[in-house]
């Protein structure tokens, strides 16, 4: 039987991996994969897990359309956030980027046949702004409604909490006691968690820094109540100061996603497939592991 040509490249043998990605991550489409058996019923399936993603506007069509889109000067410029140490570091040997989100750009640049330029931002923000400017092709964000604006994001690939440090004397105790008068948080000028505490703290008030480093150090200097960020940067720098703390507990589930500017609307499909496969085949799990970020949790299959 002749190989499944798919957006992704062909399955060489029905039943492997590639195929069994694209029925894993089909998930919640599962009433589009009619009861079949036999090899052919293994292809009819996978081939209808990618149309129910969107990504099967025909097996030449959508890889060319969607690389012009995603790489119009023949070079795929790829946003590269190193606010967020858990998606992207500077190698301590060489200051080369490394991490997930390079790991995946250079991916993508694989599978689009284009060589990848990786344009390097301090932090999330300033990538933000920049897709107004057109630096970029694609970008690696925290999914916000106010980013949605101006960018087409696929389901999140990583998933991370944000949290508060503290000193290790605060009266601070449990996230909702951050919520008060009077209380003072350091947060990065336009990150994911500035953008949701914006939203949704009532009574404490938002110190911003240009950068999420920046607003741990504003938090000391300034001696404000708490510190925004994320996580894992947030554990690592207390254990190195022991006059701080991390809180318990989460005030936002950040989603880690890849995106490009909404015009792109074939790019953003064969975005969302992508990465997609990217977690069903493990490859975002081993990424994170090669970048000493093993504990990130991947984002469950899209549903």
């Amino acid at each position: 039987m002749s190989p499944l040509r798919t957006p992704f490249g062909t399955v060489a043998r029905f039943g492997g991996e590639r195929t069994r990605s694209l029925l894993r991550f089909a998930g919640a489409r599962s009433h589009l994969l009619p009861r079949l058996r036999g090899r052919a019923s293994v292809a009819a399936a996978a081939l209808a897990a990618c149309v129910a993603l969107g990504a099967c506007a025909g097996p030449r069509s959508l890889p060319t359309e969607a690389r012009t889109e995603l790489a119009p000067s023949g070079t795929l410029r790829a946003a590269i956030n190193f606010g967020n140490p858990v998606l992207a570091q500077k190698d301590p040997a060489t200051g080369a980027a490394r991490g997930v989100s390079v790991d995946l750009a250079r991916e993508l640049g694989r599978r689009l046949g284009v060589p990848v330029e990786l344009v390097l931002f301090d932090a999330a923000g300033k990538v933000s702004a920049a897709a107004q400017e057109g630096r970029w092709d694609v970008a690696f964000l925290a999914i916000d409604p106010e980013r949605a604006a101006e960018i087409a994001f696929t389901a999140p690939y990583v998933l991370i909490e944000g949290t508060y440090l503290v000193r290790a004397d605060s009266p601070l105790r449990a996230i909702a006691d951050v919520d008060r008068a009077g209380v003072r948080v350091a947060v990065g000028n336009k990150s994911a968690y500035d953008l949701f505490l914006a939203r949704t703290l009532r009574t404490a008030q938002l110190v911003r820094a240009p950068t999420s480093q920046a607003s741990i150090e504003l938090f000391l200097s300034e001696r404000l109540d708490a510190a925004a960020g994320v996580r894992q940067p947030l554990m690592q720098f207390a254990a190195t100061h022991p006059g701080l703390r991390v809180l318990d507990g989460r005030f936002m589930a950040i989603e880690q996603a890849m995106g490009t500017p909404k015009r792109n609307a074939a790019g953003a499909r064969f975005l969302y497939a992508f990465i997609e496969e990217m977690k069903a085949s493990g490859f975002v799990a081993q990424a994170l592991a090669r970048s000493g970020q093993g504990e990130a949790t991947v984002a469950p299959p899209a549903r």
